[in-house]
């Protein structure tokens, strides 16, 4: 768990951070938005002490993270960043093994991890273990910066814009990839991001930042339904509120008895997938089947407007 307490920062007299009080679950995916110069990225970077706060503090599983050195914090914890942030001059390999060799891993012990990654990053490791970072694609950079995050097994990993680079299709797998790993290693996860796509796909809870304040913290479905203040409503964006609605939502807790034709559609599939895919082909209706593939009903195209107006 992260716990933190009335943080500050401040820079030639101003406050970049104010006052922020919040806590992070354990196992959970926080994610903070905010626009540019908001503090987001600053507070991220209070965790792992890259910036030192002036008031406050940060506990991690109740140690506050001033009591451990600056450097060792920071081999406990994982960081992702933009642009990934690898070191050219080392294979996949080697930068995933830095952070391990350096806590002292025998060399079987750091292999064996850095097979694991790769393959749970779906990147064959006698393939992509041997390459440097310049023959990469984009994509497969950013999924070896988030193992070399994880080589270490921390509790905890920071995500600053890991995404914003890649192109819409490689970030959507990139998405998934990460939910896939936390879900794996159960880690405790603070994303910052200023995509709100991407926010309320990836969180438990947002935390919305402005003017380095946190204006409101909550699960998504409370900052859809209760903005705290007309910024939160412009951010997640008025329009948009319906679609937000359904994107938190699958098929499977919108099943109506019955059959439909054409192919069916799991049962994790978001409502805002499924409503997308009815209105793109023209159907009025979709089967949906378990993940074994058994039916269990279908979503209606009317059954889906009536829950994004709710």
């Amino acid at each position: 768990m992260i716990e933190i307490e009335s943080v500050s920062k401040l820079y030639d007299g101003r406050p970049v951070v104010d006052d922020v009080s919040m806590v992070v679950e354990p196992r959970s995916i926080a994610v903070i938005v905010g626009t540019s110069g908001s503090g987001k990225t600053t507070l991220l970077r209070m965790i792992n002490r890259l910036v030192e706060g002036d008031a406050g503090a940060i506990r991690l599983d109740g140690a506050d993270n001033r009591s451990i050195a600056g450097y060792e914090l920071r081999r406990r914890i994982g960081y992702a960043i933009q642009g990934h942030g690898l070191f050219p001059h080392k294979t996949v390999a080697d930068n995933i093994a830095t952070v391990p060799t350096l806590l002292g891993w025998d060399r079987p012990r750091v292999n064996d991890k850095v097979r694991e990654l790769l393959s749970l990053f779906q990147l064959d490791p006698d393939v992509f273990g041997t390459r440097y970072p310049h023959e990469l694609s984009g994509g497969e950079q950013q999924r070896v910066g988030v193992a070399r995050a994880l080589a270490a097994e921390p509790n905890v990993l920071l995500m600053d814009e890991p995404f914003g680079a890649l192109d819409p299709i490689i970030r959507a797998k990139a998405q998934e990839d990460l939910l896939a790993i936390q879900k794996h290693f159960s880690t405790t996860i603070i994303l910052v991001t200023h995509d709100m796509e991407e926010a309320f796909r990836l969180a438990d809870k947002i935390a919305v930042m402005d003017g380095g304040r946190l204006l409101q913290y909550g699960r998504p479905d409370e900052l859809i339904r209760q903005p705290a203040t007309p910024f939160v409503e412009a951010l997640i964006g008025a329009s948009e509120r319906p679609f937000r609605i359904l994107s938190l939502k699958t098929v499977g807790e919108a099943v109506e008895p019955g059959g439909a034709d054409g192919p069916p559609l799991p049962e994790q599939t978001s409502q805002k997938d499924a409503l997308a895919q009815m209105m793109w082909t023209g159907r009025h209706a979709m089967p949906v089947v378990t993940a074994e593939g058994n039916p269990i009903g279908r979503v209606t195209l009317d059954g889906l407007m009536k829950r994004a107006e709710a």
